[in-house]
């Protein structure tokens, strides 16, 4: 028995012991009324968290590419832009950069309604998805780089001998084994914007948090928080075991 597996053992007694007590308070304080009244706010909360991940990370995907493009590119001003975006969205706290979005473009009112911005602006779901967007372009655009970068470079000196432009090698050849070493990445900073996704409850966006923090503000129950880390535990899971299938799936050709 060395101490590194004594110390595994007891990290895992004590976690067992902690899942146990939680399991433990949930019969003991169980209220099926109060899980009934509050089950369909969870559901919409639910369904919020799920639009706005769902959304960011998407519009996020589409601005992080010529954001890699910018970090890769061989104009200097233009890597010097891309650097300080990524720079600046993965160097502050997600939490500041919502507020900049929520409460600092409401400084400039008159200037967004004379452009006709205002009304996207004043809307606090749409600073949330404006706002995550940017933050996970940034995290993408770096995702997506490196996995570009860990094609070999014969790769690309296989395509040029082929006759393959420059745009039919990134599409056909670069991109393809990109992705795939990229999957487990793109995994994770879906997790980190499920998790992080918690904070628009703060701008008064209903999602999953937001209807955990009224319910609690209406019931001082304890077990509504015990809900909700429960369901964005079982998310990330779901989440964990699909990226995983994927993966094989997409991999099975390099079993042997």
């Amino acid at each position: 028995m060395t101490r590194a597996r004594a110390l595994g053992i007891a990290l895992i007694s004590l976690w067992a012991v902690l899942g146990l007590g939680i399991v433990l308070f949930l019969i003991s304080s169980w209220n099926p009324e109060l899980f009934q009244r509050y089950l369909p706010r969870y559901a919409s909360g639910l369904w919020v968290t799920i639009k706005l991940v769902t959304l960011s990370v998407l519009a996020g995907a589409l601005l992080s590419v010529p954001i890699a493009l910018g970090r890769n590119s061989r104009n200097r001003l233009i890597a010097a832009l891309a650097y300080g975006y990524v720079y600046f969205f993965r160097g502050t706290p997600l939490l500041a950069q919502t507020f900049l979005v929520y409460y600092g473009l409401g400084s400039f009112r008159e200037e967004l309604q004379a452009v006709g911005l205002w009304g996207f602006f004043r809307d606090a779901w749409n600073c949330a998805v404006f706002a995550f967007a940017l933050n996970t372009a940034a995290y993408q655009a770096e995702i997506l780089r490196g996995a570009i970068q860990s094609v070999g470079r014969g790769q690309w000196e296989a395509a040029s001998a082929l006759g393959l432009s420059r745009l039919q090698t990134i599409r056909m050849i670069i991109v393809p084994q990109a992705l795939l070493v990229a999957l487990r990445p793109y995994g994770n900073e879906i997790v980190l914007m499920i998790k992080g996704s918690a904070i628009v409850a703060i701008i008064t966006v209903y999602d999953l948090m937001g209807e955990t923090r009224r319910a609690y503000a209406r019931t001082f129950d304890f077990q509504t928080y015990i809900w909700a880390a429960l369901i964005y535990l079982t998310i990330v899971e779901m989440l964990r075991r699909g990226i995983d299938r994927i993966e094989r799936r997409l991999t099975r050709h390099l079993i042997r």
